[in-house]
């Protein structure tokens, strides 16, 4: 529901179970980033980093830094992991000479597309636990779940 108070109020157990759900959740997303960092090498936040330039040519810090919501300190010692790793590379912007862009060297491009297909196996694995039907309700349910969390998210800003 999208009002402010439920027709029907929601029972404490519901709350109860629903929180508990979702910190398992989250629990078991943090470990799969865990294992994900070890696997590949790098830290977390490095790892979460060059994910973002899976669909792009070209980043920024303060790009990079609102995507990871860090701080662009944060950003600055994240990106000198990468480039000493020589997973990133930094260019002059030919619009602006202040900023400099970031982008994926041929081996952070290789390595992307390891995560990215690693990920895409592990998804597999998850939703082949499903039938067709469960598949189905299982994303709309999820979609419906981020929809209303994204929401909720914007009535506390």
């Amino acid at each position: 529901m999208n009002n402010k108070e439920s027709v029907n109020p929601i029972p404490n157990r519901e709350v109860l179970e629903f929180q508990g759900l979702v910190d398992a959740l989250f629990q078991c997303c943090q470990e799969r980033m865990q294992y994900q960092s070890e696997r590949f090498g790098l830290p977390e936040a490095e790892l979460r980093c060059l994910l973002l330039f899976q669909n792009e040519r070209y980043l920024t810090a303060k790009v990079i830094a609102g995507r990871l919501n860090v701080a662009k300190s944060r950003v600055t010692k994240i990106v000198e992991g990468l480039l000493r790793r020589r997973l990133v590379e930094r260019t002059d912007d030919p619009d602006d000479s202040r900023v400099k862009l970031l982008k994926l060297t041929s081996a952070g491009e290789k390595l992307v597309v390891e995560i990215v297909s690693f990920r895409g196996e592990l998804h597999v694995k998850v939703l082949d636990q499903f039938s067709l039907e469960q598949r189905s309700a299982l994303l709309n349910g999820l979609s419906q779940l981020k929809r209303s969390m994204e929401s909720v998210k914007e009535m506390l800003v």
